[in-house]
């Protein structure tokens, strides 16, 4: 019974013996790695520097609900701003002179906006404008102003 207990007293000592080396070496490389990470700095610079970082992460997570809040608000003002734009020249009077009348569309994203005519004569010149709604006119639209919209259409 007492060699068994000597081999069970070395078996255990050399297990011990190989965890105790396994954690020496465990407490080199880690020391070695956090002297890298610390390299030329003291732990006071370091905590610093974590807080400078998380103010500048407020900053910017801040700064991005801002342009986010401001991009809703620019495509909601876009949507109104005329994006169809067109401009048919024509001669209401073959027998007068040339292109010289016109009609402009103006349009926004829903079809809203207006459309504005010119009459050219020789002996005067006459201007309409007619607002639209949804692509349709209350007004009666002539040919020109009914094609100056439809091109005008985003």
């Amino acid at each position: 019974m007492n060699t068994k207990l000597q081999i069970a007293f070395f078996v255990l000592s050399t297990i011990t013996a190989v965890f105790v080396i396994l954690g020496v070496l465990w407490a080199i490389v880690t020391e070695k790695r956090l002297k890298k990470i610390f390299l030329g700095k003291k732990a006071k610079d370091l905590e610093e520097t974590i807080i400078t970082l998380e103010n500048e992460i407020v900053k910017l997570n801040k700064a991005r609900k801002e342009i986010g809040e401001d991009l809703i608000s620019i495509n909601s003002k876009l949507k109104k701003s005329i994006r169809g734009l067109e401009t048919i020249r024509f001669n209401p009077f073959p027998d007068q002179g040339s292109n010289q009348s016109f009609a402009i569309g103006m349009l926004n994203e829903e079809g809203d906006g207006l459309v504005i005519s010119s009459l050219y004569s020789r002996e005067r010149m006459s201007i309409f404008a007619k607002p639209v709604k949804n692509g349709k006119s209350n007004y009666e639209l002539t040919i020109e102003e009914k094609e100056a919209l439809q091109k005008a259409k985003v």
